[in-house]
């Protein structure tokens, strides 16, 4: 039955189960009592919303805290939950808790979202998902929960709802807030900006990465390649973002300028860490200089860790990359990191995801461009920031109009399952062939 084996190929599958939640989001917002006012939400608003939850951007057009009613927004919270959770994984735990069991297809199925190479360790990463799962997020909910109420002015009721809905969302890096301006009112609260942020951080390092380093936390020698990969490049960027976004903007009278040295050290590092697909703002991005900008959006290309809640290229991505273009500078035969050789595979795999996601980006830019009139800088961001499932913005996105905000919402869906269904059907097609081509070599450069 070749039909059904394509049918429910892994996939496939990540589609599916991504295209049926956000369905499934939309129409329950669409309800009126999801809304503050009690009427219906537009079709297409209740769609993006839906978009940008499952796929845990965090782009709005309209604003979440006077829009949305309670129950819209623990709709919003579950969809940014289960997108970040994963569709598959929840599924395949399911499956495992009611049966014990988990058969190829299913664990197939599961590697395509986690990003494991061994369909033999998927029960052990699907049970550290939701472990590693609940630790953060739990901590970040007392932390943020605690805070909230010290300010003197919410219940505890609601210091703990804030607390559990934005460590949801920093944990997922959805970027959705219950502030209007984000957590601009809080650009100088370091308890809440450390914790959001390293929130952020845990929540895009990846899942395996952490698996590693919980089992060989103080032996760095025995980290899989992958894990040297993430940690070491997600410090690089995280310095190197936080170093060029607070040079480009301690001047910036809008922004950094009216900080002291500090709280411009704090905001600087929390506008560095964001762009990891976070979508969470302390600073206006829309009055900052179009060479931060510039910044940002290199880093959203860049994402975060592989099998992990960010989007983008994935910061491993990158660094196979420059490693490749190191061993070519130096005309090595092979490409090698720390002491192992990356297959050829991998190289390939790399440069075909960064090329497909660039055309993308590109593509996007010129639609919105041409829809909505906006200039270049402006359309490049928005673009960049869906497709990577950053959910930063310079403030253009509920202007747009429908037509380019459907642009968008393409986009967010294939940045959230394009790079998952890429790998899986990648890996899956992976075969020998018995003979070679002859060789001919043709002009670089």
């Amino acid at each position: 039955m070749p039909f059904a084996r394509r049918a429910l190929s892994p996939a496939r599958m990540v589609v599916i189960a991504f295209g049926a939640a956000i369905a499934v989001g939309t129409v329950l917002l669409m309800l009126p009592f999801a809304t503050e006012s009690g009427s219906v939400t537009n079709p297409g608003e209740a769609l993006f919303t839906a978009t940008s939850a499952v796929c845990v951007t965090g782009l709005v057009v309209v604003d979440t805290p006077t829009h949305w009613s309670t129950f819209g927004e623990v709709v919003i919270m579950v969809l940014f939950q289960l997108g970040g959770f994963g569709i598959m994984t929840l599924s395949s735990l399911v499956a495992l808790t009611l049966s014990r069991r988990l058969g190829l297809r299913q664990r197939l199925f599961a590697q395509a979202e986690t990003g494991t190479m061994d369909p033999g360790d998927v029960r052990r990463v699907l049970i550290g998902v939701a472990a590693f799962t609940v630790l953060f997020e739990s901590v970040a909910t007392v932390v943020l929960s605690w805070r909230f109420y010290a300010d003197g002015d919410v219940s505890v009721g609601r210091a703990v709802y804030l607390g559990l809905f934005h460590a949801i969302s920093a944990f997922n890096n959805a970027g959705f807030s219950l502030f209007s301006d984000s957590l601009m009112g809080f650009v100088t609260d370091w308890w809440l900006i450390v914790t959001i942020g390293l929130a952020v951080i845990a929540g895009g390092i990846g899942f395996p990465v952490w698996l590693d380093l919980r089992e060989h936390l103080t032996r760095p020698r025995r980290w899989a390649l992958h894990t040297k990969l993430t940690v070491g490049t997600t410090l690089l960027l995280l310095v190197v973002g936080t170093v060029l976004l607070s040079a480009t903007e301690w001047t910036n009278p809008a922004t950094l300028g009216a900080l002291d040295g500090p709280d411009k050290v704090l905001a600087g590092w929390f506008q560095a860490v964001m762009p990891r697909t976070a979508g969470f703002n302390s600073l206006d991005y829309g009055a900052m200089r179009e060479s931060s900008w510039l910044v940002t959006d290199a880093l959203m290309l860049i994402g975060g860790g592989s099998a992990s809640t960010a989007g983008g290229v994935k910061v491993t991505t990158f660094a196979l990359l420059g490693f490749v273009i190191w061993s070519e500078v130096r005309g090595d035969p092979d490409v090698n990191a720390f002491g192992r050789r990356i297959p050829d595979t991998a190289q390939r795999q790399a440069v075909a995801l960064v090329l497909l996601a660039v055309g993308a980006v590109i593509t996007a830019t010129f639609a919105l461009v041409v829809l909505a009139d906006v200039t270049i800088g402006p359309a490049l961001f928005e673009a960049l920031s869906a497709f990577s499932t950053v959910g930063l913005s310079t403030g253009i996105t509920g202007e747009l109009g429908t037509p380019a905000q459907m642009v968008l919402v393409v986009l967010m869906f294939l940045g959230r399952v394009g790079p998952i269904t890429l790998f899986a059907a990648l890996v899956l097609r992976e075969r020998g062939r018995l003979y070679r081509l002859p060789q001919e070599r043709p002009i670089i450069g």
